[in-house]
């Protein structure tokens, strides 16, 4: 096994941050920096296309697991791999895809990837990012639920929704729509207009970190389903979340804003 290992290279699944170079970590620029291949979804393979020590394998965002075999196949020959996420890999990315991967193995696979080195490296998803922009929204208790339905019924998200709403959680929520699939986000506000207040506080952070960032805050009530696209996060406050200024935050306890 200690040969094999010495023969065999290493997976290291990174995230990329927001989008802005400076929320990139030390980390995960010296894993960068020190591999010689990178795998991901095409935009975000192109932002490391001027480094000329990479080979980039750019594919589509619906070729998750075939990536994710090429890659580990690829480190088994001894090269160092990075797998490439946007924000942090472990949230809705990379990192799983990897480890789905490798627990569908069979015995050939598992001989060529049992000693390839697979390093997890954290990086700041959208979520904290923007809620950093607006404040502190999720300063309480909070859950994350991707919209999309690409990989979980419909009926799955409305009832995590009703749920993490009944349990009066904020809620950062990914993937509200798409071009093809522009229902998620209003399937959410109904379930929200059943469950919540009318004047609970909904955060919209579009490309957080990019010259073109917008933040706006809306209550529930006057909350439109275009208000949201592939490129934005939303933040659900609960139901003590409020308003000082421009900033939205959630106290740390329940009863008067300010208390220590």
């Amino acid at each position: 096994m200690q040969n094999l290992a010495t023969q065999c290279g290493s997976l290291r699944v990174v995230g990329l941050g927001p989008g802005a170079d400076a929320l990139l970590t030390d980390s995960v620029r010296s894993a960068i920096a020190g591999a010689t291949d990178a795998f991901g979804y095409f935009p975000y393979v192109e932002r490391l296309s001027g480094l000329g020590h990479l080979t980039l394998h750019g594919s589509d965002n619906r070729e998750e697991l075939g990536r994710a075999r090429s890659a580990l196949n690829l480190a088994a020959q001894g090269r160092k791999v990075l797998m490439l996420s946007s924000g942090d890999p472990g949230v809705f990315a990379m990192a799983s895809a990897v480890f789905e991967v490798l627990d569908d193995a069979g015995p050939e696979e598992l001989e060529r990837w049992v000693a390839v080195d697979i390093d997890v490296q954290p990086g700041i998803t959208a979520m904290l990012a923007a809620a950093a922009r607006l404040g502190a929204p999720l300063g309480h208790d909070f859950c994350a639920i991707n919209l999309s339905d690409n990989l979980k019924p419909a009926a799955v998200i409305e009832r995590r929704i009703q749920l993490a709403a009944q349990a009066d959680f904020a809620m950062a929520f990914y993937n509200p729509c798409s071009k093809s699939r522009p229902e998620g986000f209003e399937r959410a506000l109904r379930v929200l207009r059943q469950e919540c207040e009318p004047q609970r506080l909904i955060c919209f952070a579009r490309n957080v970190s990019h010259a073109d960032e917008t933040l706006r805050v809306v209550q529930l009530q006057d909350v439109q389903a275009e208000m949201a696209d592939m490129r934005t996060v939303v933040i659900v406050g609960n139901s003590q979340t409020r308003q000082v200024g421009r900033y939205v935050y959630t106290p740390r306890s329940y009863g008067v804003a300010g208390s220590r």
